[in-house]
């Protein structure tokens, strides 16, 4: 074989290798999003059963369920005042 040939090859393997690494990184970011969503929305509906629990003594209660949860979970301390305003307003 000549030396055309061999540089051929080398640049075919690092051209795959560099293609494997980018479909790689593709799919990682996408998974690494939704287990932090999954992972968010767990702590969010953890604060909801805190929430109840506290505000049992009061006679407050919010709903859980999985958009609560998420929505409490994305937001934080803003996500838990909003979906206290939109349980008390009535509609």
């Amino acid at each position: 074989m000549d030396m055309q040939a061999e540089i051929g090859i080398l640049l075919a393997y690092a051209m795959g290798i560099l293609l494997l690494y980018v479909l790689g990184y593709m799919f990682l970011v996408p998974i690494k999003l939704v287990v932090r969503l999954i992972m968010n929305s767990i702590l969010g509906g953890i604060t909801i059963l805190v929430l109840n629990w506290i505000g049992g003594c009061f006679g407050f209660h919010l709903a859980l369920n999985l958009i609560s949860a998420a929505v409490v979970g994305l937001l934080g301390i803003p996500g838990i005042i909003l979906w206290v305003m939109l349980t008390a307003i009535p509609f």
